[in-house]
């Protein structure tokens, strides 16, 4: 019997993954003052032994003022640098799982309150608050403070802010560097009409408005050992009429690769309240098939994939080339696992864990010292 798709190895880069199953980055809001906390650690530490191929850790923001909430993890600076050492320290401890590092910006959509709290914009002044930067000053709603357009000073503040968090994450060794150009955040912000209303070179036109976020990238490419992939995340619709589309998005795609890009994760959404989502099962999968048939490197898909044949499906129909998951593995974080079982593929466990395989499914972990990965 054939090995199934979902579990056949892929190359990302100079990197190996065991099968096609990737952790999304998801914020967790429960760092201080930028740094990973105990909750990180115990977070982090049992999807490291998921049986997934690659962990990325949540929005990593460059710079203070790049943060959603105040309660995000950053990588700006020597104390939040020792804070997430000490939490890859543990997981390498017990875990081989590739992990890479999602670097972001918030811009307008930074300084809001937890999310369990409403998430609401906090204005600048008050306590977990500050002024929020874009390419214009367009705020993300009506009723919130508007940000401040980033002149060459700011943006050339934030190439370097992004450089230097990619030498830290060089520097802590982790596997993979993926920059966040989704979910309204800042380079979504410069890449859709809606948000980059400039009146220079880096608006109006589609070449202007990807060029401040194909400098981010070249920025941290070259900050990055040329060894280890460097990845991006977009967004391939607004939902909005007269947004960005899956048009630009393949236009940005090919230029990604030809930079040296080493995947593109496809999600969608989050830059405009007016956005009409058709949530559902796999309802972000046809933007990574445009994507996918528009470019010759890994492909990575994410909305909703819930269900085992589904996955599978997604990956042996060529629709992409790796699938993630956010929700559904903070639900169930043995996904994998039971994925495998269901599929006939096998997965990596701890040994610690061997003894815990069903009697109906003996070839599902690999074995200590298995040639299988």
């Amino acid at each position: 019997m054939s090995r199934p798709k979902l579990f056949e190895p892929i190359g990302i880069g100079d990197i190996t993954l065991p099968n096609r199953i990737v952790i999304a980055p998801m914020c967790q809001y429960s760092a201080v003052d930028g740094c990973m906390t105990d909750w990180h650690l115990i977070h982090l530490g049992h999807l490291a032994l998921s049986g997934a191929a690659l962990l990325t850790i949540e929005a990593t923001a460059v710079e203070p003022e790049g943060r959603i909430t105040y309660a995000d993890v950053g990588l700006w600076d020597d104390a939040t640098e020792r804070a997430m050492r000490r939490t890859l320290d543990s997981l390498r401890a017990h875990s081989d799982i590739a992990i890479a590092v999602q670097l972001a910006h918030a811009g307008r959509k930074a300084s809001t309150d937890l999310p369990w709290r409403g998430g609401a914009q906090i204005e600048p002044g008050t306590a977990g608050g500050w002024q929020t930067v874009g390419p214009s000053a367009r705020s993300f709603a009506a009723n919130e403070n508007a940000p401040v357009a980033l002149d060459a000073a700011g943006l050339a503040r934030i190439r370097t802010s992004f450089a230097e968090a990619a030498r830290r994450a060089a520097r802590l060794g982790l596997d993979a560097v993926q920059i966040h150009a989704a979910h309204g955040y800042l380079l979504h912000e410069f890449l859709s009409p809606i948000s980059n209303r400039r009146g220079d070179h880096y608006g109006g036109s589609l070449e202007n408005r990807t060029r401040f976020p194909l400098e981010i990238f070249d920025a941290v490419r070259e900050a990055f050992p040329a060894e280890k992939p460097v990845t991006v995340r977009v967004s391939g619709t607004d939902w909005v009429e007269g947004g960005w589309d899956i048009e630009q998005t393949v236009s940005l795609a090919k230029q990604l690769e030809a930079r040296g890009c080493a995947a593109i994760h496809v999600s969608s959404g989050g830059l405009d309240p007016r956005q009409q989502i058709p949530a559902g099962p796999s309802y972000q999968v046809p933007l990574a098939r445009a994507v996918k048939a528009a470019v010759s490197i890994p492909v990575v898909a994410v909305g909703l994939i819930t269900d085992f044949d589904q996955a599978e499906a997604t990956i042996g129909t060529g629709d992409a080339d790796l699938i993630a998951l956010a929700r559904t593995i903070l639900y169930d974080p043995r996904w994998p696992w039971h994925a495998a079982a269901h599929l006939g593929g096998h997965v990596k466990a701890p040994a610690q864990y061997l003894r815990s395989q069903p009697r109906q499914y003996k070839a599902l972990f690999d074995l200590p010292g298995s040639a299988e990965t």
